[in-house]
C-alpha cells in the first residue's frame, strides 16, 4: 500500500527549499555568502535562463567560474554595474548588494520623492533606499556582510511583499489587433499575453483580480502600458478571463512565475490521466517532470502499475494495485525518459511516457 501525508507551503517557503536545493551545505560552510553566490541564488529564483550573450565579461569571473553565465548575462541586461570592470565574486554580499539585485531581477522600478514609480527604469544604488521604505522592508544602508539564511529570509521578504501589492490594470485590444509588438510578434488581442514596462518578454505573470479573486496566467509579449499609475496592459482575452470588458480597468496583485519556455517545460500541466473511460488517474502522468519531484497518482477506481522502465532501461515490475484511498508515489532520481504500464482490473494495460528533467540547470 502507498500512502502520502499532504503538506501544505508557501510559495515563499517552496522557493526557498528550491534555492537550499540548488547548492551543496559545503559550499556555504563559512558564515557569509559571497557574491557570487549570492547573486546565482537570488538570479535562479527568477526561473529565467541566462542566455548566450556577446557582452564582455568582467575580468575577475572567467568562463570557468561557477556563475559564470548568469552574472555575464545580468551584465549585458544592465542588472549589474558594467561600468566596473571587475565583479568581486569572492567579496562578501552586503544588504545593499542584495536589495539592488532582488528589485533589480524582479523588475522593480524605482521610486520618485511622491512615491511613484518612475516609468520603464530599473533602480541604482542611491534609489535602493527610498524603494526599501516603499515595500517597508528595513536594512542597513551601509551594509554588514550577510549570511546565506540573511539573504534568503530578505528574498522571501521582498517577494512576499511584491506579491501582495495592488496594481492598477488596463486592457487593450481592436486598435492593436495584429500589429507587431515590442518583442516582435504580432499582437492577438485573444491570446493570453500582456504589456509590461519592465518585465522580461516572456514573463509568466498570474494576474489576479481583487474584486472576484477570479486569476489567469498571461506571458509578457509587449511593452507598456505609459499611463501613469498604471501597471499592466492585459489583452482582451485575457482581461475578459477575470472581468467584464466594461469595467475597462481593474485593481489586480502579480505574482511572477518565472520564463514562460523554462516554467512550461518543467512544470508541465499536460497530464495522461485516461487508462480506459472509467478509469481515472488524478491527477494523471505529465508529460514533463522536475527531477527531485514527487509523482503522486490515484483514482476513484482500482488500478495496477504493472511496470516501469527507467531511462536506462531497467525495469521494476512492480505490479502495484492501488485502490479508492490509496496513493502510488514515485521520486524519480535520474533524468530522462520514464515509461509506464498502467492497467485496469480487467487486464486492460496503456503505456504512459513522462520525460524527467533536471529543471535547476536550465
Amino acid at each position: 500500500m502507498y500512502t502520502a501525508h499532504v503538506k501544505r507551503f508557501t510559495p515563499a517557503l517552496i522557493i526557498a527549499v528550491f534555492l537550499v536545493s540548488l547548492f551543496p551545505v559545503s559550499v556555504f560552510a563559512a558564515d557569509t555568502v559571497s557574491r557570487r553566490d549570492g547573486f546565482v541564488l537570488i538570479w535562479r529564483s527568477t526561473s529565467r535562463p541566462a542566455e548566450k550573450t556577446n557582452e564582455k565579461p568582467y575580468a575577475d569571473v572567467p568562463k570557468s567560474d561557477a556563475g559564470y553565465a548568469e552574472i555575464t548575462y545580468a551584465k549585458a541586461r544592465g542588472l549589474l554595474d558594467d561600468s566596473q570592470e571587475n565583479f568581486y565574486p569572492d567579496a562578501a554580499m552586503t544588504p545593499s548588494d542584495a536589495l539592488r539585485w532582488i528589485f533589480r531581477t524582479r523588475s522593480v522600478e524605482p521610486i520618485d520623492a511622491n512615491g511613484d514609480r518612475i516609468l520603464s527604469k530599473l533602480p541604482e544604488a542611491d534609489q535602493i533606499p527610498a524603494l526599501a521604505e516603499h515595500y517597508e522592508i528595513s536594512y542597513d544602508s551601509e551594509g554588514q556582510a550577510m549570511t546565506r539564511e540573511q539573504l534568503l529570509s530578505l528574498m522571501r521578504e521582498v517577494d512576499d511583499k511584491l506579491q501582495a501589492e495592488v496594481h492598477e490594470v488596463s486592457l487593450y485590444s481592436e486598435k492593436f489587433h495584429g500589429k507587431g509588438t515590442a518583442f516582435g510578434e504580432g499582437f492577438d488581442m485573444w491570446a493570453m499575453t500582456a504589456a509590461h514596462r519592465t518585465f522580461p518578454g516572456n514573463t509568466l505573470v498570474k494576474v489576479t483580480n481583487i474584486d472576484n479573486g477570479k486569476s489567469v496566467t498571461v506571458r509578457i509579449n509587449d511593452r507598456g502600458p505609459y499611463v501613469q499609475g498604471r501597471d499592466l496592459d492585459l489583452s482582451l482575452g485575457s482581461f475578459t478571463t477575470i472581468a467584464e470588458r466594461s469595467k475597462g480597468k481593474i485593481m489586480a496583485t502579480f505574482e511572477r512565475l518565472g520564463d514562460a519556455n523554462q516554467v512550461l517545460r518543467c512544470q508541465d500541466d499536460r497530464y495522461q490521466r485516461r487508462i480506459v473511460k472509467d478509469v481515472i488517474l488524478n491527477r494523471g502522468i505529465p508529460h514533463n517532470f522536475a527531477l527531485g519531484g514527487k509523482l503522486q497518482l490515484s483514482s476513484k477506481s482500482p488500478f495496477v502499475v504493472r511496470n516501469i522502465i527507467y531511462p536506462d532501461g531497467t525495469h521494476t515490475g512492480t505490479e502495484t494495485w492501488v485502490t479508492d484511498g490509496e496513493i502510488f508515489e514515485l521520486e524519480p532520481s535520474v533524468k530522462g525518459l520514464y515509461r509506464f504500464m498502467v492497467g485496469t482490473k480487467t487486464g486492460r494495460i496503456r503505456e504512459m511516457r513522462m520525460d524527467v528533467l533536471d529543471c535547476s540547470q536550465n
